[in-house]
């Protein structure tokens, strides 16, 4: 590094450090690991060969009732294309359907199908155990904590 830039950046040991970039420190890094994990899980273990968007519409609708296509991916984090998908995938397995929707005949509202429903339900069962394994090897507390930690940054 030429003399002049470290007079800006201060001692040389002070470059040193300020340039430092240990990626096995970095968040995205780690979380990219920690959802890594937690998906091979996830797939392992989940019923119907269900993928994590597809379980994430389906528990909504179970919680929420019929919604609209647009707003359930509003729920989820899904973008309008990707929400799309996951709908017509879940559809062709006979998982939702399409309504009128109650609140604006114009729409049309996805819904769970009583096989939906049932397969929902042991659905729910498996992501309890999901969650368990994935945070098994933090205390308590600390699985306490990281939950709310995530919801603070998202």
């Amino acid at each position: 590094m030429p003399r002049d830039k470290l007079k800006v950046l201060g001692t040389p040991q002070e470059a040193t450090e300020a340039v430092r970039y240990v990626l096995d420190e970095q968040i995205g890094f780690l979380l990219r690991i920690a959802v890594q994990r937690h998906t091979a899980i996830f797939t392992s273990r989940m019923v119907e060969g269900l993928t994590q968007t597809q379980f994430a519409a389906l528990a909504k609708l179970h919680e929420v009732g019929p919604c609209s296509q647009n707003h359930l991916g509003r729920l989820i984090y899904l973008d309008a294309a990707t929400i799309k998908g996951v709908v017509d995938r879940l559809g062709v397995r006979g998982f939702v359907s399409a309504l009128a929707d109650p609140k604006d005949r114009r729409r049309r509202a996805v819904a769970l199908t009583d096989r939906g429903r049932a397969v929902t339900e042991e659905a729910m069962k498996s992501a309890g155990d999901i969650s368990a394994v994935t945070l098994a090897p933090l205390t308590a507390e600390e699985q306490r904590m990281v939950a709310r930690l995530l919801k603070k940054l998202g």
